[in-house]
């Protein structure tokens, strides 16, 4: 399952992680660096190499700063892609955020030599694959669109060339992003406000921080966040790029799929030894009403027969979806069997509830199986009930035969001696 997801995820674009927006501006500096130069005496002519030292402008560790509060809102729609016997959940989502930039304290982090490159700003966001682009892509900064581009520096994600950002106004962003299993978010503002919203009934909300709120139904959720500044160890103006820290921190919505087949399969299999003991405890009741006894073979072979059922399941699924793959394999081992019963163990009338008690263990497996909620709770119930009734059903067998006369161990007479013969 987990390989079907990646190999869906590649093909529509993964799982998707929105880092930023992020202010870059780089800025140079003079260094000293020491460099050979020939030099010429005057007096003789003769030329040697000598090191000297001199002054060049360079460029410097650029200042990243975050914007201030942002407004973020995420709407996505969902929908399930089909591999094999597995269904994967896939979405299309809608972004948009809100934000102003405010630079004055980046003076503090410029050394009075160095030379703030202004007007070489760029705005970048960070995904988590360009591939999942898909539809609208802008930015307005004021009230001017500004062209996005892909990153060519080996990382993946967009950045635009802003200008000056002493004199942005407040900024407008939209991205259109295809993505399968999650979708995160950075907190990256002073205050950070997201609101979720998505067609999709079975939110698992991840990352670093929980909603404050959120409403779940069958038509789908909606979630809010407020993340303040100091929620994240983040600076909000540095001379290093902190995108890695910001991505640690990301938060929001994993798409999850309750009771998909894998989970039905393995949890049908884990059940498979209780449905083996409470088979075997049946035909050892119904075996003193056979013509022929059960003999260790015939237990191997009802073994052997349940085992496969969940094989037949599994095989059958790929071709005809769950539900009518699992009726055909319960009607296929419970007729194999009752028909085992009444030829292999000459049962009679016991084939008959041999039948029907299996008809009614593989009716309780698919309700479990079909169960998110009570899976757990169902099969603890059955196990505790089906025991209860073995308990019942024999509480009268003579285990150890027809009762034989209790020996008297405290008693100072011998036991009657036995009759010789002859």
């Amino acid at each position: 399952n987990r390989q079907t997801i990646r190999d869906v995820g590649s093909e529509w674009g993964g799982a998707q992680t929105v880092s930023g927006p992020l202010l870059v501006i780089p800025v140079e500096g003079p260094v000293e660096r020491e460099v050979e130069r020939e030099v010429t005496d005057p007096n003789t002519g003769w030329t040697r190499r000598q090191t000297v030292t001199e002054v060049v402008t360079v460029a410097k560790n650029a200042s990243y700063v975050l914007p201030e509060d942002i407004a973020m809102s995420v709407a996505t729609q969902a929908e399930e892609r089909k591999r094999g016997i597995f269904r994967v959940p896939v979405y299309t989502s809608r972004v948009g955020m809100e934000f102003s930039l405010a630079v004055d304290s980046l003076a503090d982090h410029v050394e009075p030599d160095e030379t703030v490159l202004w007007d070489q700003a760029v705005l970048q966001v960070g995904l988590s694959s360009n591939s999942a682009l898909r539809g609208e892509t802008a930015l307005t900064v004021g009230s001017v669109p500004v062209q996005f581009e892909p990153r060519t520096d080996g990382g993946q994600g967009i950045f635009a060339r802003v200008g000056d950002p002493r004199e942005m106004g407040d900024v407008e962003m939209r991205l259109g992003l295809n993505g399968t299993e999650q979708f995160l978010l950075t907190p990256v503002g002073r205050t950070t406000n997201v609101t979720f919203d998505s067609d999709w009934p079975h939110p698992s909300f991840t990352g670093a921080y929980l909603p404050d709120g959120s409403e779940i139904s069958d038509e789908g959720f909606s979630a809010q966040w407020t993340i303040p500044y100091l929620a994240r160890a983040v600076p909000h103006v540095s001379r290093r790029d902190y995108s890695q820290e910001l991505r640690n921190l990301a938060f929001g919505v994993r798409f999850f799929q309750p009771n998909d087949f894998y989970q039905k399969a393995y949890r049908a299999a884990r059940y498979g030894i209780l449905f083996i003991g409470l088979t075997f405890l049946t035909v050892f009741q119904l075996d003193g009403r056979s013509k022929v006894p059960a003999h260790p073979v015939h237990y191997v072979l009802i073994g052997l027969a349940q085992s496969i059922f969940v094989l037949l399941m599994v095989a059958y699924a790929e071709q005809i979806g769950f539900g009518l793959a699992y009726l055909v394999s319960s009607v296929a081992t419970v007729g194999l069997l009752s028909v085992f019963g009444a030829v292999g163990l000459k049962m009679g009338r016991g084939a008959l509830i041999l039948g029907l008690m299996l008809s009614v263990l593989y009716g309780v497996l698919y309700l479990i199986l079909q169960s998110t909620d009570f899976a757990l709770l169902a099969g603890a119930t059955l196990a505790f009930l089906a025991l209860a009734g073995t308990m019942w059903a024999t509480r009268n067998e003579e285990w150890y035969g027809p009762e034989r006369p209790k020996r008297r161990w405290f008693s100072a007479a011998p036991p009657p001696a036995e009759p010789q013969a002859g």
